[in-house]
C-alpha cells in the first residue's frame, strides 16, 4: 500500500508579516526554523519511515524537507516542480488584509483563512486540482508501495487532499486550516477526517 504524508513548510518571512507569498522566495524565519525541527523530531520519535522525500522547489519548503531529511539520516528531498505553491497573481506580494477589498465578491471566508478565487493571473482552484491529480498519478506510478513525503504549501497542500479523496475543493478550503508545518497522512487506512498526524502551534494564518 502506498501512504502518501503531506507537510507545510515552517513560517517564512512573508507568513511573518502577513504577506501573500505565493511563489515568492523567501527564507525561513527563525521561528520556522524551529517549526521544522519540531516536525522532523516528531516523526523521528513516532518512527515514521519515508522511502522518498520530495519538495516545492521554493526556499521554505526546499528548507524544511532538508532539515526533515538532516534528522532522520536519510537522503536529501528531490526536487517536484508541481509541488510549488499555487500563483497569485495580481494578489502575490500584497497584504493578507486587503484580500476583501482588492477580490470581492470572489473570495472564501473560513474561520482563519480569507481565500482569493480568480484574481488576474492567479491559478484557479479547479487548475490546481488538475496538478494535484497529475502529482498523484505520478507518484502512483512510480512507487508501487511504501511512505512518500511531500513537503509544500497550504493551497496546493489542501487540493491533493482534495484530489486523493475525490472531496469537493470548496469544502476542503472550509474544513480544517493546514498549517506551517503540520503533517497529514493520505492512505487507505486514513478518512478524510483522520488525516492530522501532527498539529503545529501557530504564528500565521
Amino acid at each position: 500500500m502506498l501512504k502518501i504524508y503531506l507537510a507545510r513548510h515552517g513560517q517564512d518571512r512573508d507568513n511573518e508579516r502577513k504577506i501573500l507569498n505565493g511563489r515568492r522566495n523567501e527564507p525561513l524565519t527563525a521561528k520556522g526554523i524551529e517549526q521544522a525541527n519540531e516536525v522532523a523530531g516528531k516523526i523521528k520519535d513516532t518512527k515514521i519511515r519515508f522511502d522518498h522525500i520530495y519538495a516545492s522547489p521554493l526556499q521554505r519548503a526546499y528548507k524544511t524537507a532538508e532539515i526533515i531529511t538532516d534528522t532522520l539520516g536519510i537522503s536529501k528531498p528531490e526536487i517536484m516542480e508541481d509541488l510549488i505553491e499555487r500563483d497569485f497573481g495580481i494578489m502575490m506580494g500584497e497584504s493578507q488584509s486587503a484580500i476583501e477589498e482588492l477580490c470581492s465578491p470572489d473570495i472564501l471566508q473560513t474561520d482563519t483563512v480569507c481565500y482569493f478565487l480568480n484574481p488576474k493571473g492567479a491559478e484557479t482552484f479547479p487548475e490546481l486540482i488538475d496538478r494535484a491529480k497529475r502529482i498523484l498519478s505520478m507518484l502512483e506510478d512510480k512507487h508501487k508501495n511504501g511512505n512518500i513525503l511531500l513537503v509544500g504549501h497550504g493551497d496546493i497542500g489542501k487540493m491533493i487532499y482534495a484530489a486523493y479523496y475525490s472531496l469537493n475543493w470548496e469544502d476542503v478550503l472550509r474544513m480544517f486550516h493546514f498549517g506551517n508545518s503540520e503533517l497529514l497522512e493520505l492512505s487507505e487506512e486514513s478518512s478524510p477526517d483522520q488525516t492530522h498526524i501532527f498539529e503545529i502551534q501557530q504564528y500565521n494564518l
